[in-house]
């Protein structure tokens, strides 16, 4: 790696490869103020209208690198595109346009209805005093529609239930209508049903998704691939049966991993168990 005081290009000064992906992340390497590399050299491709899990052990990287990729950290090295666009190139509100980010659940000490949280969605198409139009409402209520949100929509948000606030944030970025749809474990405190439900609310959508997911019996069987970090560097990207292979778990996570086939969709399943130390 090039040494922290190196002069970098700017990312948005950089040339965009040619590519038909609809997102594509090139030697992308990321580090606070005097300290060591969180990310190294990462590079890889997402595919259009498909599932990429981004999966990993605690401190792997797999939050820092959702943050250069939603635009809130840039990285000391590299280059993130959308077609052929820097993302760094582009305003926030184009961004906003592209790309929607459901994060893991934050405080809502806030006294707003399901419905207004589900509204800001639209936010990056307003211009200076216009009001919500035709077509902003009618948005709107298509996505509280296909979520079958019409039960929740006028409840206090604070006081929904965990599961009901995610699918609420997920409304909220659906409404953004984006290109990507970025989600920082979306399943984290959920109980069992509320977990399905949203990965399956997630594979309906028929759009680009990246997810950090901890539980990788759900990566196995909502995602379409898998990139596996494991001290900030890509340790695996490919098909899930080529990524999540017990040599790969045991060098993430160091456990043993035992791979069968789930009883009711035929997909992967895995249960875990400690290494053996020599006495």
């Amino acid at each position: 790696m090039a040494s922290h005081n190196a002069l970098q290009q700017s990312p948005a000064s950089q040339q965009a490869p040619t590519d038909t992906c609809v997102m594509h992340i090139e030697n992308l390497s990321w580090w606070p103020k005097s300290a060591s590399a969180i990310l190294k050299n990462i590079s890889f491709k997402v595919q259009r209208s498909k599932i990429l899990g981004i999966v990993g052990a605690n401190g792997a990287g797999k939050s820092s690198l959702l943050r250069c990729l939603y635009r809130v950290t840039p990285p000391t090295q590299g280059s993130i595109f959308i077609g052929s666009e820097n993302i760094w190139g582009l305003s926030p509100r184009q961004f906003a346009q592209k790309v929607a980010v459901v994060l893991q659940e934050s405080p809502s000490d806030f006294s707003l209805s399901a419905r207004q949280i589900i509204e800001m969605g639209r936010t990056p198409y307003y211009t200076l005093f216009s009001a919500q139009s035709q077509r902003d409402s009618l948005i709107i209520e298509q996505v509280i529609a296909r979520l079958n949100l019409e039960a929740l929509v006028d409840r206090d948000f604070s006081k929904l239930s965990g599961g009901e606030k995610q699918k609420v944030y997920l409304a909220r970025a659906l409404v953004q209508q984006p290109e990507i749809l970025i989600l920082d474990e979306p399943t984290n405190h959920l109980d069992i049903r509320h977990q399905l439900e949203i990965m399956q609310l997630i594979t309906e959508l028929g759009i680009t998704v990246i997810v950090t997911l901890h539980d990788l019996n759900l990566a196995a069987s909502y995602c379409d691939q898998i990139l596996l970090l494991h001290r900030g560097e890509i340790l695996a990207h490919d098909q899930i049966d080529n990524v999540l292979t017990p040599d790969f778990i045991k060098q993430a996570y160091g456990v043993n991993c035992h791979i069968g086939t789930h009883a009711c969709n035929d997909t992967r399943q895995f249960q875990f168990s400690l290494l053996q130390t020599d006495t």
